[in-house]
């Protein structure tokens, strides 16, 4: 009978150690949030369900696109950086995400130390927009008539600290006038608005804008690009109109909550790179004028480069503007 019960007893330990991994759990185990901290309909959401789409193909469970607006990306960043760290909230943000050190003072987290860097995923160039109502019909039009009427015009962005609102900084910049600037939840609304006439101009990526400037439902001015795109060749870029230093990108990087634990990071590093090495979505990125990072740099390292240098290069930037901190 002892005999029985200690071998009983051993069948059900050694099937307790086999089963521990699948106990503890090999991630993931349930659907995983990825949060976007723009409105719906925008560029950032647009690429945002583009990767959601291919890291549901690879982790094997659901990754649903939350957004979560306003502030020029700070809401739905805070709300990551406050998430449990277990891999199941993440965050795709782009270039805002270190401009917003510059132009916060109480942002509620910290954008390197509040994060688990998981890896970069996408690059995308802006178009400088407004409606065919606006009477400038190219770039040249269009700096004189700032200059002429810089108190009316408006100038839309999606939020302090947005890529679209540093690229509207830029424009200021380079024809040396302030503009009305207009704050928006999101770049979706703001077209809206533009469209309609009731803002005049709106900086945003090619993701959500080259479509609409093809289709004659927006007047498109110039690319803050290095070359001219094959979808838009009668679009010029900054340097072709005397503004080289007007180029600026919306760099997107993928975040976990700081705590995650490391082979948690590991696989959504591994599933992030299996996205940019997607024909799928390099494919549908394409069509949108985005281009994906080489999957060498859907790494926590690459990530923490580009994030800390770019903290680096645009606050000095956004301080030489007079740009007060809300």
């Amino acid at each position: 009978m002892k005999n029985w019960f200690t071998g009983l007893l051993f069948a059900a330990c050694c099937a307790a150690g086999a089963a521990s991994p699948a106990a503890a759990g090999e991630f993931p185990q349930r659907p995983i949030t990825l949060v976007t901290p723009f409105a719906p309909g925008g560029g950032s959401d647009l690429v945002t369900r583009v990767l959601a789409e291919s890291m549901t193909r690879s982790l094997g469970q659901q990754v649903i696109v939350q957004n979560f607006a306003g502030a020029g990306g700070i809401i739905g960043s805070q709300h990551v950086a406050n998430a449990a760290p277990d891999g199941y909230t993440l965050l795709l943000h782009h270039t805002g995400l270190a401009t917003a050190p510059a132009l916060y003072k109480k942002l509620g987290f910290d954008p390197v130390e509040s994060f688990a860097d998981v890896g970069l995923f996408a690059d995308t160039p802006m178009i400088i927009v407004s409606s065919n109502t606006l009477p400038p019909k190219n770039m040249k039009e269009l700096v004189e008539y700032v200059r002429k009427n810089k108190e009316k015009v408006t100038f839309a962005s999606s939020g302090m600290g947005s890529a679209t609102h540093l690229c509207a900084m830029l424009f200021q910049q380079a024809v040396g006038e302030h503009v009305t600037m207009v704050q928006y939840k999101g770049s979706g609304p703001a077209l809206l608005d533009v469209q309609a006439g009731r803002v005049d101009l709106l900086c945003d990526v090619t993701a959500s804008m080259a479509k609409y400037v093809t289709a004659g439902s927006v007047r498109g001015y110039v690319l803050t690009a290095e070359q001219r795109l094959p979808t838009l060749p009668d679009l010029p870029v900054s340097k072709e109109v005397g503004m080289p230093d007007l180029n600026v990108s919306a760099w997107y990087g993928l975040y976990a909550p700081a705590g995650t634990p490391a082979p948690v990071v590991q696989r959504l590093s591994k599933a992030l790179a299996e996205a940019n090495r997607d024909p799928q979505v390099e494919k549908r990125l394409r069509e949108m004028e985005t281009t994906l990072f080489d999957p060498a740099q859907a790494t926590p390292e690459a990530l923490h480069e580009r994030l800390t240098s770019q903290i680096a290069l645009w606050t000095p930037i956004i301080k030489a503007a007079g740009i007060t901190p809300n």
